[in-house]
Protein backbone atom coordinates (compact mmCIF):
# COMPACT_ATOMS: atom_id res chain seq x y z
CA UNK A 1 0.00 0.00 0.00
CA UNK A 2 3.10 2.64 0.49
CA UNK A 3 4.78 1.70 -2.42
CA UNK A 4 4.74 4.28 -5.31
CA UNK A 5 5.69 7.66 -5.22
CA UNK A 6 5.64 10.27 -2.74
CA UNK A 7 5.79 13.81 -2.76
CA UNK A 8 7.13 15.25 0.32
CA UNK A 9 4.68 18.44 1.45
CA UNK A 10 5.31 19.15 4.80
CA UNK A 11 7.71 18.44 7.93
CA UNK A 12 7.02 19.94 11.72
CA UNK A 13 10.39 19.84 13.45
CA UNK A 14 12.38 21.41 16.24
CA UNK A 15 15.69 21.06 13.53
CA UNK A 16 17.73 24.19 14.15
CA UNK A 17 19.19 23.51 10.69
CA UNK A 18 15.76 23.37 9.41
CA UNK A 19 14.77 26.68 10.53
CA UNK A 20 17.69 28.41 9.34
CA UNK A 21 17.42 27.20 6.36
CA UNK A 22 13.50 27.04 5.47
CA UNK A 23 14.13 29.79 2.28
CA UNK A 24 16.29 27.11 0.71
CA UNK A 25 14.01 23.84 0.77
CA UNK A 26 14.05 22.01 -2.23
CA UNK A 27 11.09 20.35 -3.97
CA UNK A 28 11.68 16.25 -2.64
CA UNK A 29 10.23 13.03 -3.52
CA UNK A 30 10.18 9.38 -2.06
CA UNK A 31 10.11 6.36 -3.95
CA UNK A 32 8.89 3.57 -1.40
CA UNK A 33 9.34 0.05 -2.34
CA UNK A 34 8.15 -3.31 -0.09
CA UNK A 35 10.95 -5.92 0.33
CA UNK A 36 9.91 -9.24 1.31
CA UNK A 37 6.74 -8.33 2.80
CA UNK A 38 7.91 -5.75 5.52
CA UNK A 39 10.69 -4.11 5.19
CA UNK A 40 10.84 -0.60 2.89
CA UNK A 41 13.56 0.13 0.41
CA UNK A 42 13.46 4.24 0.76
CA UNK A 43 15.22 6.79 -2.54
CA UNK A 44 14.66 10.25 -1.58
CA UNK A 45 15.35 12.66 -5.09
CA UNK A 46 16.08 15.98 -4.08
CA UNK A 47 18.13 18.66 -5.29
CA UNK A 48 21.85 20.18 -3.62
CA UNK A 49 23.16 22.94 -4.99
CA UNK A 50 21.36 22.41 -8.26
CA UNK A 51 22.04 18.81 -8.56
CA UNK A 52 19.69 15.90 -8.58
CA UNK A 53 21.21 13.60 -5.68
CA UNK A 54 19.42 10.02 -4.38
CA UNK A 55 19.55 9.28 -0.79
CA UNK A 56 18.74 5.11 -0.33
CA UNK A 57 17.43 3.84 3.35
CA UNK A 58 16.40 0.96 3.84
CA UNK A 59 13.68 0.66 7.05
CA UNK A 60 13.66 -2.73 9.42
CA UNK A 61 10.15 -3.17 10.53
CA UNK A 62 10.01 -2.98 14.10
CA UNK A 63 7.61 -4.92 16.85
CA UNK A 64 4.35 -3.71 15.59
CA UNK A 65 2.47 -2.99 12.36
CA UNK A 66 3.07 0.37 10.77
CA UNK A 67 6.34 0.77 12.68
CA UNK A 68 10.28 0.89 11.09
CA UNK A 69 13.92 1.45 12.61
CA UNK A 70 16.04 3.20 10.75
CA UNK A 71 19.64 2.25 11.44
CA UNK A 72 22.49 4.45 11.44
CA UNK A 73 25.83 4.03 11.49
CA UNK A 74 26.13 4.73 15.02
CA UNK A 75 23.83 2.80 17.97
CA UNK A 76 22.94 6.28 19.41
CA UNK A 77 21.80 7.47 15.40
CA UNK A 78 18.64 5.03 15.38
CA UNK A 79 15.46 6.86 14.49
CA UNK A 80 12.28 5.12 14.93
CA UNK A 81 9.62 5.71 12.52
CA UNK A 82 5.92 5.38 13.01
CA UNK A 83 2.82 5.71 10.24
CA UNK A 84 0.37 8.09 12.30
CA UNK A 85 -1.91 8.06 9.68
CA UNK A 86 -2.66 7.10 6.02
CA UNK A 87 -4.74 6.42 2.71
CA UNK A 88 -2.32 4.98 0.52
CA UNK A 89 -4.14 6.64 -2.17
CA UNK A 90 -3.30 10.10 -1.42
CA UNK A 91 -1.46 10.79 1.43
CA UNK A 92 0.82 9.40 4.75
CA UNK A 93 1.53 11.26 7.95
CA UNK A 94 5.12 9.64 9.71
CA UNK A 95 6.33 10.39 12.98
CA UNK A 96 10.18 10.56 13.43
CA UNK A 97 11.98 9.92 16.63
CA UNK A 98 15.33 10.00 17.14
CA UNK A 99 16.30 9.78 21.27
CA UNK A 100 13.82 12.59 22.68
CA UNK A 101 13.58 14.94 19.70
CA UNK A 102 10.56 13.91 17.25
CA UNK A 103 9.59 15.34 13.89
CA UNK A 104 6.58 14.41 11.70
CA UNK A 105 6.45 14.52 7.84
CA UNK A 106 3.58 15.02 5.42
CA UNK A 107 3.96 13.35 2.14
CA UNK A 108 1.05 13.21 -0.61
CA UNK A 109 0.83 11.27 -4.10
CA UNK A 110 0.80 14.91 -5.64
CA UNK A 111 2.52 17.47 -4.46
CA UNK A 112 -0.83 19.27 -3.58
CA UNK A 113 -3.09 18.02 -0.87
CA UNK A 114 -6.42 19.08 0.17
CA UNK A 115 -6.95 21.78 2.95
CA UNK A 116 -8.53 18.33 5.46
CA UNK A 117 -4.96 16.30 5.01
CA UNK A 118 -2.83 19.75 5.94
CA UNK A 119 -5.39 19.90 8.71
CA UNK A 120 -5.02 16.48 10.41
CA UNK A 121 -1.08 17.40 9.77
CA UNK A 122 -1.76 20.19 11.44
CA UNK A 123 -3.82 18.05 14.53
CA UNK A 124 -0.89 15.39 14.63
CA UNK A 125 2.37 17.93 15.07
CA UNK A 126 -0.19 20.05 17.67
CA UNK A 127 -0.34 16.55 19.57
CA UNK A 128 3.21 16.10 19.88
CA UNK A 129 4.02 19.15 21.24
CA UNK A 130 5.06 21.28 17.39
CA UNK A 131 3.28 24.32 17.11
CA UNK A 132 3.11 25.93 13.72
CA UNK A 133 6.05 28.22 13.74
CA UNK A 134 8.06 25.19 13.45
CA UNK A 135 5.97 23.56 10.41
CA UNK A 136 7.66 23.72 6.61
CA UNK A 137 6.14 23.11 3.02
CA UNK A 138 8.19 22.43 0.82
CA UNK A 139 8.18 23.45 -3.00
CA UNK A 140 5.51 22.06 -5.53
CA UNK A 141 7.87 22.35 -8.16
CA UNK A 142 11.25 21.42 -9.53
CA UNK A 143 11.38 18.11 -8.48
CA UNK A 144 14.21 15.45 -9.42
CA UNK A 145 12.87 12.24 -10.92
CA UNK A 146 16.80 10.57 -10.78
CA UNK A 147 20.03 10.70 -9.96
CA UNK A 148 23.29 9.71 -12.25
CA UNK A 149 25.79 7.27 -10.29
CA UNK A 150 27.73 9.89 -8.91
CA UNK A 151 25.03 11.63 -7.09
CA UNK A 152 23.77 8.67 -4.69
CA UNK A 153 24.02 8.37 -1.16
CA UNK A 154 23.40 5.25 0.88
Amino acid sequence: QLSGKWFLVGMASHCRYLAEHSHQLEATTVTVTVLDGQSLAISTFRKLDRMCWEIRQHYLPALAPGHFLLKGHRKSSKVDVVVGEADPSSFIILYYQKGHSISVKLYGRSSLVSDAIVDKFKQRARAVGLSEDVIYYFPTYGFCDSADEFHILD
